[in-house]
């Protein structure tokens, strides 16, 4: 494809000569026919190095290199590009013999369902939806249309996910909310008879459990990723574009608002509330009530600058805690000079 093509199809412009584009890389590892991006300003010296034949950047460093796209957001447009030269998995088309369909399932003819998926009675899965091998769609399940469901991914009884969704490996989703009561000592199911709905757009990752509400509904909101080894617990509430990063815990009846993102192995207890549009740091212990548009990380959580403040300090403990050592022994001391003055 000519760099020229390439950029009318992402509703950009070019800089420099035309050239040939096969593929997509960065701007150490592209090749001489590969497109590369600099979105960030420390990379710059890439540019007079780079053996790309174009490259996606802002037009103030277009003079830099022989060939450019013109972009105000490179990242995003080189996500765009992406997407032109990425190669989608799989190779059937259509219903296979080995899969089953349960004779009362509504599959759309436009459907493709690889062999040893199983999709029980009742279930409903929408127009060009592809459901790869090893996956199980329980009784009743609605499954919106674009939906792509990779490898023994799970979608219990009762599910519902809207149009668009992409479900990784492994993932399952509708497995039963942790739900026990004590009953002299010993813990006994309680069961979770709720669903799960599950927005347009979403993206959920490998290996990832959302499970069903003990009564009602857990929910996640349109255009919402959430990446590799997340668990969301029953009766949880997600809003809309929200962003849930690898092995962050969501406890049970929790509610996010729009845009909210948390960041790696951050921890929400039960029954709070996260405000749209917050951003919760790494390894974060959220425990209590999160107001919108709040900015921090630690655990317990802090606001953005008591957080740094407080990792500042943490770093100065050892010595404080010597200079302290010091400073006792020189008052005990001066305690005892001034016994003896007695």
């Amino acid at each position: 494809m000519l760099l020229s093509e390439l950029a009318a199809l992402l509703g950009l412009t070019i800089s420099g000569k035309d050239t040939e584009i096969t593929g997509v890389n960065t701007l150490e590892n592209a090749g001489s026919c590969e497109l590369s991006f600099l979105a960030n300003s420390k990379y710059e010296a890439q540019l007079a190095t780079t053996k790309a034949a174009a490259v996606v950047l802002n037009a103030k460093y277009a003079d830099q290199v022989e060939s450019a796209i013109l972009s105000e957001n490179p990242y995003m447009d080189l996500a765009k590009a992406m997407h032109v030269f990425s190669k989608p998995q799989g190779c059937v088309e259509g219903i296979h013999e080995l899969a089953f369909i349960h004779p009362e399932a509504e599959v759309d003819e436009t459907v493709t369902v690889y062999p040893f998926a199983f999709v029980g009675k009742g279930a409903k899965i929408g127009p060009n939806s592809k459901i790869f091998a090893g996956v199980y769609v329980g009784e009743d399940c609605e499954i919106g249309a674009g939906c792509c469901l990779y490898p023994n991914c799970s979608i219990m009884a009762g599910i519902v996910l809207g149009s668009g969704v992409i479900i990784q490996p492994g993932a399952v989703i509708g497995g039963d909310g942790f739900g026990y009561a004590q009953v002299s000592g010993k813990h006994m199911k309680i069961p979770q008879i709720g669903t799960v709905k599950i927005g347009d757009h979403v993206e959920i990752g490998s290996n990832t459990t959302i499970d069903r509400a003990a009564l009602d509904v857990t929910k996640i909101g349109s255009g919402t990723k959430i990446d590799n080894l997340v668990q969301i617990a029953h009766n949880v509430v997600t809003g809309d574009d929200c962003l849930i990063i690898s092995q962050s815990g969501i406890a049970g009846s929790t509610k996010l608002g729009n845009n909210v993102i948390l960041a790696a192995q951050a921890g929400l207890v039960d029954n709070i509330k996260i405000g749209d549009g917050a951003i919760i740091g790494a390894q974060s212990g959220v425990t209590n009530d999160v107001p919108a548009g709040f900015v921090g990380a630690g655990s317990p959580l802090l606001e953005k600058g008591r957080y740094l403040r407080s990792s500042i300090s943490i770093k100065k403990l050892p010595d404080m805690g010597r200079k302290f050592s010091a400073l006792e022994k020189r008052i005990v001391a001066l305690e005892a000079e001034l016994a003896k003055g007695k």
